[in-house]
Order: structure tokens, then C-alpha cells, then sequence
């Protein structure tokens, strides 16, 4: 008897409601979990995604792209199939699909984390007989700090910066994390300017009714020689650019879950770094995987061995699903900022 999901070179797909879940090619039907480039791939002929996370699947996707949604909680039918979203806590829209056929039941998570913020609907945990879950801090060292006390950390920052004349620059994914971090800092402290990939992004929260500080592009700024104090938020790949250097001096930080460990300072050649990430710790894996209930755990993305031995080690029924990303337990060099 075939799964009711199944693992295919073009990534999950329900055979029976014919649908892929976040597919790596071009399909004819994809249920998207969120906008990261990792999950939502142009070229496919119809998308369903959240009707919060339309926007920004819009603007990664294009003008072209045949968008419907739902909204959390709602059902729809594909060929008999009930499928419904579910909130991922991971940015705006993210979600999570629930699956069901039969009386069986499945959740794929896409990307999450279960400590609410304020760009974003919180995730809720959902029961179900199998569920597919992420592992990118899928090791028991990976435990966040309260986002509090990371806050007052960057405010902290922040307030130096201004003491010694310098501007703020604060490298962050231009989807999900530059808009946490601008919802969490003082804005009283000075004005943040974004780079265009941010403020693009920007404009879709606040049309969706997320709620952020004034931001500016550095553009729109009343011409000035000195930019000390001021906070910049841009993504981790202008580090170092020409856009960057219109500035002057800066210091630089990096917000991302891979700040918990020092190599990441080193290898981003950054002043500081501030633990803050979008996907659940270990704690918070384990939280979700117990609460969904389920019978069976597919594990990908990420950690993903030690995760699986550590589930089976604790009478779990689990395995691995090999993906393009984070599939082998190691850290790809060339994703490791991408929304983390």
C-alpha cells in the first residue's frame, strides 16, 4: 500500500489529491509552506499558499504566478483529499499543511519555531498519526535565549554605536528576520534605514497588517556625510558591498541562530553576533514532535541523523527524508544564513 505521502525526485507529493508540498521542479500543483527560496520555487502551474502569506509569496514569485489561498484553519478538497493550513510561527504566512485521507492524517511543518513574535501568527500544534518535521538546530546545544533578552542585547549595541559615532549595520535574511528585528529594537534610538530587498518586504508586512517602526531607504535620507547611529538593516550578502561602504565607519552584527556558536562571528567577519532565529531549538522541536502525537516522525532539513537516533533512542518510530537541503547532518556553507 502506498504512503499517503510520497518522497519524489520533485520533493513530497500526495499521489491520491495529486499535490507537492514545497516541490524542488516545476509542478502542476504546489501547496507552499512559506515564501523562503528553499520552499517556494517559481515555475509551477498552480500555487496554494496562506492568505497571510500571499503578499510575500506574490513578491517572491511574480506578477505571472497563479496564487489561491486559505486561510488557517480552512479546509479545501484536492481529489478527496482535506487539506488545510495550520500557523508555522516561522514568518509571515508561514504555515503548516495537514493532510488527511482515509481517516490518516498528516502535518508537513515546513519551517518553525514555537515561541510566538509579533511579525507573525504563533504556531499551533496540530495532532496527526505522522509528522514531517524540520531539524536545521537539531542538536541538543541549540537552545535560544528568551528574543527578550536578545533585544536588549541589540538595543544595548545599538546605544554604543551612537556613542562612538558609528552606524549599526545589522546583517539579517531580507525575508522573516529583517522584519522581527525591526519589530523588536527601540526605534527611539535613531532611524533604521533598510536595503531595497528589506523595504520591498517591508511594504508586504505593513499591507498585511503587520505593525513596524519607520524605515527609509538610505536614498530617501536628506544628503549627509555622517551616518553614525544610525541602524541599517540589510541582508548578509551586501556585506562588504559598495552599497555598503556609502556608510563610512560601521559595526557590524549578524542576527541568527547560528550566532549561539563563535565560529560564526569568525567565518562572517563581524563585530558581534545575536542569537535570534526563526526555526525551533531543540527544546522546541521536541515540544512540537510530542504535541503533534504522532505515531511516525519523518525528519528533514537540517540535523537530521542525530535527531532521528535521538527519537528512536526515546521510542519514536522515525526516519530521515533526504532533501537537496541540509539533507547529510552538516552545515552547507551556502545556506548557512538563508533564513536562520
Amino acid at each position: 500500500m502506498k504512503s499517503l505521502i510520497q518522497e519524489t525526485p520533485a520533493g513530497l507529493y500526495c499521489e491520491v489529491g495529486d499535490f507537492y508540498i514545497d516541490p524542488v521542479r516545476r509542478v502542476s500543483r504546489a501547496v507552499i509552506t512559506h515564501a523562503h527560496g528553499d520552499h517556494a520555487r517559481a515555475g509551477s502551474g498552480k500555487y496554494l499558499t496562506s492568505k497571510e502569506g500571499r503578499r510575500v509569496l506574490r513578491t517572491r514569485l511574480g506578477p505571472s504566478a497563479s496564487i489561491d489561498t486559505l486561510a488557517f484553519g480552512e479546509t479545501v478538497l484536492m481529489n478527496g483529499v482535506t487539506v488545510s493550513l495550520h500557523p508555522a510561527g516561522h514568518i509571515l504566512g508561514s504555515a503548516q499543511v495537514r493532510v488527511e485521507y482515509q481517516g490518516e492524517i498528516w502535518v508537513i511543518s515546513g519551517d518553525y519555531k514555537i515561541e510566538p513574535d509579533r511579525t507573525c501568527t504563533p504556531f499551533e500544534h496540530v495532532k496527526c498519526h505522522t509528522f514531517v518535521t524540520e531539524s536545521t538546530f537539531g542538536l541538543p546545544v541549540y537552545r535560544w535565549p528568551a528574543q527578550e533578552y536578545v533585544f536588549e542585547d541589540i538595543n544595548r549595541w545599538w546605544k554604543q554605536c551612537r556613542a562612538d559615532n558609528v552606524a549599526a549595520v545589522v546583517l539579517a535574511y531580507s525575508l522573516g528576520k529583517a522584519q522581527r528585528v525591526i519589530a523588536g529594537v527601540d526605534a527611539a534610538l535613531g532611524p533604521i534605514f533598510c536595503h531595497p530587498s528589506v523595504e520591498m518586504l517591508n511594504q508586504d508586512y505593513r499591507a498585511t497588517g503587520i505593525e513596524l517602526p519607520a524605515t527609509w531607504l538610505p536614498t530617501q535620507a536628506p544628503a549627509r556625510n555622517d551616518w553614525g547611529g544610525v541602524l541599517v538593516i540589510a541582508p548578509p550578502m551586501v556585506a562588504n558591498s559598495a552599497w555598503m561602504s556609502r556608510f563610512g565607519k560601521t559595526s557590524t552584527a549578524i542576527v541568527s541562530g547560528w550566532a549561539l556558536t563563535q565560529g560564526t562571528r569568525r567565518a562572517r567577519s563581524v563585530d558581534v553576533g545575536f542569537p535570534l532565529s526563526d526555526h525551533a531549538d531543540w527544546p522546541g522541536l521536541l515540544t512540537a514532535i510530542e504535541r503533534s502525537e504522532a505515531e511516525q516522525v519523518l525528519v528533514t532539513h537540517g540535523y537530521t541523523r542525530p535527531m532521528v537516533q535521538w527519537l528512536r533512542e526515546n521510542g519514536k518510530q522515525a526516519r530521515e527524508v533526504v532533501t537537496k537541503f541540509h539533507s547529510d547532518g552538516t552545515q552547507r556553507t551556502d545556506l548557512l544564513f538563508a533564513d536562520s
